[in-house]
């Protein structure tokens, strides 16, 4: 009885000697870590939100010196109004020149059917006129997209 006892025991530690070295490998080889952003959200409007999802996006130089931004997406549901960019706040410029800006979209008020519904957002930026923007990464609640500015050399859009 003691034998059988003394070989039950040697099997569960190294039962749990094999657990702990499938672990650390596990720990060996963490995910990769998402770039953290250096911007935070603006506040909203009560009943504004990120839009679900975007799809696609653009970024032209207007006349004016600013950016027109133009981006297609989802929302969860049908009646979402008032589609916006919302820039986030920097407390100094992205090393990057990349800005991140929320697309969002009133909710409707009324409970609707569940069901992705297709929207576009078109708007200017013209806060930073002098050059330092170099992309633009449209943000929404599930996705991110980012959109390089064209070339000094490319023809500006309306």
């Amino acid at each position: 009885m003691r034998r059988m006892m003394l070989v039950a025991g040697a099997l569960a530690c190294l039962s749990l000697t094999a657990c702990q070295g499938q672990v650390s490998q596990a720990e060996a080889t963490p995910p990769p870590e998402k770039k953290k952003s250096l911007a935070r959200p603006a506040a909203m409007y009560a009943g504004q939100e990120q839009i679900l999802s975007v799809d696609s996006g653009s970024v032209e130089v207007s006349h004016a010196g600013g950016l027109n931004l133009k981006a297609t997406g989802k929302t969860s549901s049908a009646g979402w109004g008032d589609p916006a960019f919302l820039p986030r706040i920097y407390a100094a410029s992205p090393p990057d020149g990349v800005y991140e800006v929320d697309v969002i979209a009133t909710k409707p008020t009324a409970p609707g059917a569940q069901v992705e519904t297709p929207i576009e957002v078109s708007g200017y930026w013209g806060k930073y006129t002098d050059g330092r923007v170099k992309g633009v990464k449209f943000m929404t609640k599930t996705n991110e997209l980012t959109v390089m500015v064209p070339p000094a050399g490319a023809a500006p859009g309306g």
